[in-house]
């Protein structure tokens, strides 16, 4: 209900976004065996890469803390307002993008459009599994197989 909520407004000024997410006192951290954020976003942080995935990395550092990405690609590169963004990538750049704050972070990355997943950390986990489950069900049946002709 709170993401349904939510209005489009502000920047991509990703860092000072994360800087309050992160930096304030957070007295009851000891109770938490670990925190997450999820970032919801449509486009580029503000910032170069290289700097936030480097503060990324900082932050995460010592502590259970993982940023988790959803890049949502629209197809229009100007807002309904019409504004235009301050830095500005196309979706596959803004994709690689997110991809190395990610890993700084030691988080997950979903990308999808109004076509549908494009990238999934999650997903691409599972078709992993599924590859590992399908090569040891061949290796099973071949074991099986040779077992059969020699008795």
């Amino acid at each position: 209900r709170w993401v349904l909520s939510l209005q489009c407004k502000g920047s991509r000024n990703f860092m000072t976004a994360l800087r309050r997410a992160v930096e304030v006192d957070f007295k009851d951290k000891d109770k938490h065996k670990s925190q997450g954020m999820y970032l919801l976003t449509t486009g580029i942080p503000d910032q170069e890469t290289h700097a936030v995935s480097a503060y990324v990395a900082e932050t995460c550092r010592g502590c259970d803390l993982q940023l988790h990405v959803c890049l949502f690609s629209v197809m229009e590169d100007v807002d309904s307002n019409g504004i235009i963004p301050a830095r500005y990538a196309s979706p596959t750049e803004t994709a690689i993008a997110f991809k190395e704050i990610v890993q700084a972070a030691n988080g997950r990355f979903h990308w999808f459009g109004e076509a549908g997943i494009f990238e999934s950390d999650d997903i691409n986990i599972i078709v992993s599994e599924m590859e590992k489950a399908i090569n040891y069900s061949q290796k099973c049946a071949f074991l099986v197989k040779s077992l059969k002709q020699r008795s």
